[in-house]
């Protein structure tokens, strides 16, 4: 199963100063080992709201917001996609992330059997990963 570890944006995260060395080598080295346990599908940081922007869906109508945002709890600094057997897997390896504070929110993602297989559109991305690989998250 495939879970996505989601880490929380804190004030931080959320500062465009680069990552002390002490931190960026210890996430490096548990990247290393979720590498190395053959887990990691993908695993990425993002920059802070800041740089970004919101799409709002009101029916038709769409509003472009830009950054930054204040609620940073709600904000998503980076993310992990790994291979687990279980959620409890899965939360073992959060636990590992070497975080002095802060949050990380596990969630499974779906894969594509969980959907009708009779729908056209799951059927595509069932003829597409067959043809490019499992690799494919969405």
């Amino acid at each position: 199963m495939k879970y996505m570890m989601i880490l929380n944006a804190d004030p931080e995260t959320e500062s465009t100063a680069t990552p002390r060395e002490e931190d960026l080598n210890a996430m490096g080295r548990y990247n290393e080992e979720l590498i190395k346990a053959g887990v990691m599908l993908a695993g990425e940081g993002l920059h802070p709201s800041s740089e970004g922007a919101r799409v709002e869906y009101a029916g038709d109508e769409r509003t472009v917001i830009d950054g930054p945002f204040t609620e940073t709890k709600e904000l998503i600094a980076g993310f992990w996609i790994i291979q687990a057997a279980n959620k409890a897997e899965a939360l073992e390896w959060a636990r590992r992330i070497p975080l002095k504070t802060g949050r990380v929110e596990v969630r499974q993602v779906f894969d594509v059997s969980e959907f009708p297989q009779d729908n056209e559109f799951v059927q595509k991305e069932v003829q597409w990963r067959e043809e490019h690989g499992e690799s494919r998250t969405a």
